[in-house]
């Protein structure tokens, strides 16, 4: 009978389908394991294919490969090393020994090597536990209940994605005859979501009286930011280990059979996690340096308008990229508000270059008048007699777009959108076309103004860019003083109603007792109707809030239902 158990629990960021990539990390965190002496490695789920992995994990050729994939990691094992928990979509009811497969059949799987062999497999048995134990857009298929599986002489239950979310699995694995349980999840960033990880995890413990070690994915994917933050419970839940948050990271447990037969673990590593603002600054981060890195991109461009958001976005590239691989553009549109905040484009000017100089990035310059000067010429025969006003600066506010788009694809990076949630979601942003990531797109305008003031008085954790100020006081002050358009109330009273009434579908009774005003709802709810077609071109961005689906509400384009109230 064994009597001590080194587990580590291998925090890692995948990219989604990269499975050569993927197995190489795994391989080098199970080698880093083994020179700490553990017995047993455990990565995330989705941990060798990556996730969301969407309609990837249908397609046969690609779970194929993830079958071969593993079998040439089984066979690493047999060299007297640590076993290894892996986590993989896997076909049908495949188990070692009694093969037999219905194709039809997807599982979030957690599979065993160990001794050159794939020594078991567990599927995830409760596939819709919300954001606990991972997303939801790879639809799995839910598996039976498990039974532990047996790791140098200890019986192990294992509690995959979802699973951790109720006291069911855990219950059927302790009337098993598990010792020990370990999670294996792929859950993404939320406010708060760490902590509540940590709390499901204590009462998964105090229900069983079993210890438990639980490992999350990191990295940023799509829409996802997975956050990391792994952790380790011994009886009674008390924390014993954990992982930082938005950072690949090895944490080794060291457990010991007590005289009861019970398993329990002495203090080790604890890193607190990040909370507030903090926290969502470190997922923008995360989220932007993934979509750059994972898409080959050898850096990014942000479109500077001398305004608050577009110095967050730039303050938030630098930090995940470093200044070097920053480009800003300055590419003001004559006559437009971002040329009018000091009175002057001179003075918008003199913004931009301060947020550069302040965060070591480079500035081009782009004049645009000859181009907007050819553009309403060559148009002016058809605007004659009509008010062109409003189709001249869309067309403006395009063709700034495009001069963007085009430069940032010259120099093969990836274009930065600077909107803002409120913004998109009031169809109120600035042209969009030819951006490739939107890092505000779930950021409210009272968080950007929060966020702005945080870093200025922070450096993050495992940042490239400066210490201290890297937004203009005045930008801020600009920002505070700054008007709603007309008919719309003040930006914490927007960011309000529209959580009431796009995240929590509130009905016009409930906003107004929550005092927003008929006609400020009714206001508000057209803009969003009439700005859904310009939501579906926009490009992606991370979910950093708690709303469960990945994208904004979707609603009817050129639908007739806008009279809310």
């Amino acid at each position: 009978m064994t009597d001590r158990l080194s587990i580590a629990l291998a925090q890692i960021n995948p990219a989604a389908g990269n499975l050569a990539a993927n197995a190489d990390r795994l391989r080098a965190a199970r080698a880093e394991a083994a020179a700490r002496g553990a017995d047993l490695v455990v990565c995330p789920a989705a941990g060798l294919s990556g996730a969301p992995l969407l309609d990837l994990a249908a397609l046969p050729a690609f779970l194929d490969a993830v079958e071969a994939t593993v079998q040439a990691l089984a066979e690493d094992t047999a060299d007297g090393g640590p076993a290894l928990l892996v986590g993989v979509p896997w076909r049908g009811d495949s188990v070692p020994g009694g093969l037999w497969r219905d194709g039809s059949k997807r599982h979030n799987a957690a599979l065993l090597l160990d001794g050159g062999t794939i020594a078991a497999v567990r599927f995830q048995a409760v596939t819709d536990s919300g954001e606990i134990g991972g997303p939801e857009e790879d639809r799995f298929d839910s598996g039976p209940m498990p039974g532990p599986v047996n790791v140098r002489g200890v019986r192990i239950g294992l509690l995959v994605g979802g699973d951790l979310a109720t006291g069911d699995v855990a219950e059927t694995l302790v009337e098993s005859g598990a010792e020990l349980l370990v999670a294996m999840l792929a859950s993404p960033f939320a406010p708060g979501r760490a902590d509540e990880r940590v709390q499901v995890g204590v009462a998964r413990v105090v229900e069983s009286g079993l210890p438990l070690a639980v490992v999350n994915l990191i990295g940023g994917q799509d829409e996802r930011v997975f956050d990391g933050g792994s952790f380790a419970l011994a009886p009674g839940g008390r924390l014993v280990a954990q992982a930082p948050l938005f950072a690949e990271h090895l944490l080794l447990t060291r457990w010991e059979r007590g005289d009861d037969d019970g398993w329990d673990s002495s203090e080790a590593e604890t890193i607190a996690p990040a909370e507030g603002v903090e926290a969502l600054y470190g997922a923008l981060v995360l989220g932007l340096h993934d979509a750059v890195t994972k898409s080959g991109a050898p850096g990014v461009a942000v479109g500077l308008t001398g305004g608050l958001d577009s110095a967050l976005v730039a303050a938030i590239a630098v930090d995940a990229l470093g200044p070097e691989r920053v480009l800003a553009v300055r590419a003001p549109l004559p006559g437009s508000p971002e040329a009018e905040f000091a009175g002057a484009l001179a003075d918008s000017l003199d913004d931009a270059a301060e947020i550069v100089d302040l965060l070591g990035c480079r500035l081009d310059n782009v004049a645009l008048a000859p181009l907007l000067k050819a553009a309403d010429s060559l148009l002016a025969p058809a605007f004659a007699g009509r008010d062109p006003a409003v189709a001249v600066d869309r067309m403006h506010s395009r063709l700034r777009a495009a001069t963007l788009a085009a430069l940032a694809e010259r120099m093969g990076a990836l274009l930065l959108s600077s909107v803002d949630r409120t913004d998109r979601l009031l169809g109120l942003a600035p042209e969009e076309t030819g951006c490739g990531y939107a890092v505000l797109a779930d950021v409210p305008k009272t968080a950007v103004l929060e966020l702005a003031r945080w870093r200025n008085g922070n450096q993050p954790a495992a940042s490239r860019g400066p210490a201290g100020l890297v937004v203009p006081e005045r930008v801020l002050t600009r920002r505070m003083k700054a008007e709603t358009p007309a008919g719309l109330p003040p930006a914490e009273a927007l960011d309000d109603l529209l959580a009431a009434l796009v995240d929590e579908g509130m009905a016009p009774a409930g906003l107004m007792a929550r005092g927003h005003g008929a006609e400020t709802v009714t206001a508000v709810w057209r803009l969003v109707v009439q700005a859904e077609a310009g939501r579906r071109r926009a490009p992606p961005g991370p979910q950093v809030s708690r709303r469960r689906a990945a994208r904004l509400r979707c609603f009817p384009i050129a639908g007739g239902f806008t009279d809310l109230m």
